[in-house]
């Protein structure tokens, strides 16, 4: 069965040119609107628009029994109103450019043109699922119960983020938490009276270099301290600082192991207060979680004649991290196949577009029984 890239190029230009920053409740709610529309088109069924926290979530969910496949995806960027002037859509040669295209229209409408070729080889879409979020890039915030619902009790979770550059699909993901720790000290004159000051520049200047420490190697951890702020004027003795904390690992024992750690924090100076706020945002996806669904795939792959299907883990996180952290087998990158994603350099490969397309229509059809 043909796919019909014409349609999927004039619809994924329109989509592109869609702006959709995740800040901007406004463009989202366009972006929805037109997904939506795109997506009733294919389809012939209308989806359903769930706004949580003035964030829109696209929702098409068919028949009421338990849910084989719920396939996820998002259609919010990172990229802010205007850069389509500066980053215009563009197909040249086999490679398509533009804010998203990569991350991730291109997988959502993969995603919705292989629900339809199931349509149109006559088997029924009951027991399917596709969520796409308006969030991701924030973190789920406001999707995150959303997905997890959803994907409760469902064979499998599939996920629209892009693929490997060599086509291959995402069998891991780190864990992802965030935190921020405040430091809170006491103001006074810098020049005149230093002495009656707790300087918060000073004792976050130590909590950085302990929280640096606290990465590990061998396990694949990561501690990073990030955006930090202190202070006032430079006549100040400054009473406040915050600094940001992104820390990912590879299993949630060593998550545990950080949080506990970064709760244990003391201050060196005696009179200066830390708070901790924040957690673990995101449970690691393991290989475990992925294996049965990507062997599965490998062989789609072969019977379809697609070059060999590979596998990758990244150390970024996504909504399948989700999926797998309530137990539901999970197979991520199975959108785009490009690169350089929340880059100038963002682009998708127009050739991997309707391979990516027939494995996912029939590994959903496998799925489904």
């Amino acid at each position: 069965m043909a796919i019909d890239m014409q349609r999927f190029m004039r619809e994924f230009e329109e989509f592109i040119e869609c702006e959709s920053p995740s800040s901007d409740p406004g463009a989202l709610a366009r972006s929805a609107e037109l997904l939506a529309r795109i997506g009733t088109d294919l389809l012939g069924v209308a989806p359903r628009i769930v706004t949580v926290e003035g964030c829109p979530h696209v929702l098409w969910r068919f028949g009421e029994g338990p849910r084989t496949a719920v396939l996820i995806g998002h259609h919010d960027t990172v990229w802010p109103l205007g850069t389509i002037r500066r980053l215009p859509f563009s197909d040249v040669e086999g490679i398509v450019r533009g804010p998203g295209a990569d991350d991730m229209k291109g997988g959502v409408l993969i995603a919705l043109h292989a629900l339809a070729a199931l349509q149109e080889r006559g088997e029924s879409l009951d027991g399917v699922s596709l969520l796409v979020t308006g969030d991701e890039e924030l973190g789920s915030l406001s999707s995150r119960a959303l997905i997890e619902a959803e994907a409760e009790g469902a064979r499998a979770a599939l996920v629209f983020e892009s693929g490997g550059e060599d086509g291959s699909v995402k069998i891991a993901r780190k864990g992802v938490a965030i935190y921020e720790l405040e430091v809170r000290g006491r103001a006074s004159h810098a020049g005149v009276e230093p002495e009656k000051g707790i300087n918060a520049t000073t004792e976050v200047a130590h909590q950085v270099l302990s929280i640096a420490q606290l990465g590990s190697r061998r396990a694949g951890t990561s501690v990073v301290p990030t955006v930090l702020h202190s202070g006032t004027t430079t006549n100040t003795v400054p009473a406040r600082a915050r600094v940001g904390i992104d820390s990912r690992a590879t299993e949630v024992s060593e998550q545990m192991r950080v949080d506990a750690a970064l709760r244990a924090l003391r201050p060196v100076h005696p009179s200066a207060r830390l708070l901790l706020r924040g957690g673990i945002n995101r449970a690691p996806l393991e290989p475990r979680q992925s294996m049965s669904l990507y062997g599965q795939a490998q062989r789609i792959a072969g019977r379809l004649g697609h070059p060999p299907l590979r596998s990758i883990a990244v150390g970024g996180g996504s909504d399948g991290n989700f999926t797998a952290g309530i137990g539901v087998p999970t197979l991520d990158g199975l959108g785009t196949v490009g690169g350089g994603s929340h880059a100038d350099s963002e682009h998708a490969v127009k050739a991997w577009i309707p391979r990516r397309i027939e494995l996912v229509r029939d590994l959903v059809s496998e799925l489904k029984g």
